[in-house]
């Protein structure tokens, strides 16, 4: 075992989302996990406004074991979010960041300890023999091929949330402040000494996802669009080709006219050729859009969470 420098040896950070059906399962199964590494150990739980008994439910766990913090979010900011307020919360020399339904088993954080005692300061869990349905693969695999594409990223679509970092990274991830948050796409662009620790994926212990398709969707094209302008040049050179199958296209017109007359025709063709010409422009238009909107949010210069309360009296 490495030499414990921090108030802290290891924490583990989880944010909870309608979880009351979890939480102290998931406390009493991070605390034997934890406990195996070492005693100097915290868990830090984020409530992302959940609308059941999970505030609850963590307040009746921290009143029995000072080691776990709980801080509840005024409304619901995201995943992500509550991953970065989590990890603001935490002064430890190596951090566990799991979900908290407990299909990140806990009972991995020993071997991932392990694997960064071995000179990785990132460990991320690749997750095998995971429940989804083939469709949920295939739509997966999609994103993540278009996620590579378009931000020129090599991110591993085996990776969750689950992985343990180092006090290095964690400092350098709080430096972070821009408001859509991906986690493991900031701690892969931070850049420092990672490896890949293969684990069986485990199942819901109680309660039903929360994540929609329409949410996908959407934080897919977060995350497209916070780590790339590649969409950008797509819409350009898109732009370009149209431009020049255009100019083409009228010199052909001028030569037909020029040298075999002139005739009326083809007045369908034209009005699919405006119709997709100003389609394009309008979508070039709405990306460009959508980039001046995200720096918009950006220099408001908002707190990127709300923290209405916590468990501890001192605050996080």
């Amino acid at each position: 075992m490495t030499k414990e420098t921090g108030k802290t040896h290891i924490a583990a950070v989880a944010p909870v989302f309608n979880e009351q059906e979890n939480i102290a399962e998931l406390i009493r199964r991070l605390g034997e996990a934890l406990g195996a590494v070492s005693d100097n150990y915290r868990i830090v739980l984020v409530d992302d406004g959940s609308k059941d008994a999970t505030w609850q439910e963590i307040m009746a766990s921290a009143k029995i074991d000072p080691r776990v913090l709980g801080l509840r979010f005024s409304r619901n900011f995201g995943q992500h979010v509550a991953i970065a307020a989590g990890l603001k919360a935490v002064d430890a020399d190596w951090t566990v960041v799991l979900d908290g339904d407990l299909q990140d088993r806990p009972e991995v954080i020993p071997e991932l300890y392990e694997k960064a005692q071995q000179g990785h300061d990132v460990v991320f869990v690749a997750r095998e023999s995971r429940p989804e349905s083939a469709m949920y693969k295939l739509a997966q695999g999609i994103f993540y091929k278009t996620l590579r594409s378009m931000t020129g990223t090599d991110y591993n679509p085996a990776h969750g949330n689950f992985s343990i970092i180092s006090r290095n990274v964690l400092k350098a991830l709080n430096k972070v402040t821009e408001n859509d948050r991906f986690y493991g796409g900031l701690v892969e662009w931070l850049g420092f000494p990672r490896a890949t620790l293969k684990a069986k994926h485990g199942e819901r212990f109680g309660g039903e996802t929360s994540y929609s398709l329409l949410s996908r969707i959407k934080f897919a094209k977060n995350i497209i669009m916070s780590f790339s302008i590649r969409p950008l040049y797509a819409a350009l050179i898109f732009g370009a080709i149209v431009t020049a199958l255009s100019f083409v296209f009228g010199l052909v017109i001028l030569f037909k006219a020029l040298f075999f007359g002139f005739e009326v025709q083809g007045w369908a063709s034209v009005m699919v050729s405006i119709y997709f010409v100003g389609g394009v422009q309008m979508v070039m238009i709405g990306m460009n859009g959508l980039y001046v909107g995200r720096i918009a949010e950006e220099v408001k210069n908002r707190p990127l969470y709300i923290i209405a309360s916590t468990t501890d009296e001192e605050g996080p």
